[in-house]
C-alpha cells in the first residue's frame, strides 16, 4: 500500500518509526485511527495553544464572536478528510509513524457556507446585539454581571422576544422590578429589536479575543489594534 501524500507532509529523513513522542492524539478516516505524536520544539507553545482560524471558502471568518476557531486536532482532521485547504502554518509539527504535520494556523473551508439569516434567540446574542452594556445604565459589563430583561414584564403580558427583551444589570434589574418603564421612569436607551446574523457579527468585531496569532492578521478586521502573539 502507497504512503498517502498530504501537502507540507513528509517524514524527516532517519527517524526511527519507534522513536519516543510526549504527546499524541488521533484522527480517523473511514473508521481508521492515525496516532499523531507532537514533538515538543524549545519554546513552542504547547499544540492545544495552537488553534486553527477558519475560514469560509471566501477567505472570511466563518465567526467574529465567538471567533471561529478550531483545535489543532480538528484542524489536522480536517485536512487529513481534504475538507480544508491550508492557508498559514504554526512552527509547530505533529508526527505520526509514517508522515508528519505542520500545525495549520489558519484554514479554508473547500465549500462555502452560507451565513444564517436569522440568528438563534439566546441570551448571549441579546447581550451581543446590545453590545454587552445595560440598556438602562449604559454601562458595559462582562457577561457574568449581566443578565436579561423583559421591558414588559411577564406579569403584565410581556412576551420572551427579540422585541422585548434587553440587557441589563443586576442593580438595574432589580430596581426596575416587574414595573412598566413609564412607571418607574426606567425606559431603554435603544429599543429591542431583532437583530440580523450580520449585526451580530459587526458588533462581534468591536470584542477582539485575548488570543491573536499573527497569521491570522490578514483575515481579520477589528476596530481595534491586533495583539499579535
Amino acid at each position: 500500500m502507497s504512503r498517502k501524500t498530504i501537502p507540507q507532509l513528509g517524514r524527516p529523513p532517519g527517524r526511527s518509526r519507534h522513536a519516543p513522542a510526549h504527546k499524541a492524539a488521533s484522527v480517523s478516516r473511514a473508521g481508521i485511527q492515525t496516532r499523531f505524536q507532537t514533538r515538543e520544539w524549545p519554546l513552542a507553545p504547547p499544540p492545544d495553544h495552537c488553534p486553527a482560524l477558519v475560514l469560509n471558502a471566501d477567505f472570511r471568518p466563518l465567526s467574529y464572536f465567538p471567533l471561529s476557531l478550531w483545535s489543532w486536532q480538528e484542524a489536522v482532521k480536517a485536512v487529513f478528510l481534504e475538507r480544508v485547504n491550508i492557508v498559514s502554518h504554526y512552527d509547530r509539527v505533529v508526527r505520526s509513524p509514517s508522515f508528519e504535520v505542520r500545525l495549520p494556523s489558519v484554514i479554508s473551508l473547500k465549500e462555502f457556507i452560507p451565513a444564517t439569516r436569522r440568528p438563534a434567540f439566546t441570551r448571549f446574542n441579546v447581550f451581543l446585539r446590545d453590545r454587552f452594556t445595560c440598556q438602562y445604565c449604559g454601562r458595559p459589563f462582562p457577561t457574568h454581571d449581566l443578565t436579561f430583561d423583559h421591558v414588559i414584564p411577564r406579569s403584565r403580558g410581556g412576551r420572551t422576544t427579540w422585541e422585548n427583551v434587553i440587557t441589563s444589570c443586576s442593580a438595574c434589574n432589580l430596581a426596575k422590578g416587574d414595573r412598566l418603564p413609564h412607571v418607574c421612569g426606567m425606559i431603554p436607551l435603544s429599543p429591542p429589536f431583532q437583530p440580523t446574523a450580520y449585526e451580530l457579527q459587526e458588533n462581534g468585531r468591536a470584542f477582539p479575543p485575548n488570543f491573536l496569532h499573527e497569521s491570522w492578521r490578514d483575515f481579520l478586521y477589528w476596530d481595534s489594534e491586533l495583539d499579535p502573539m
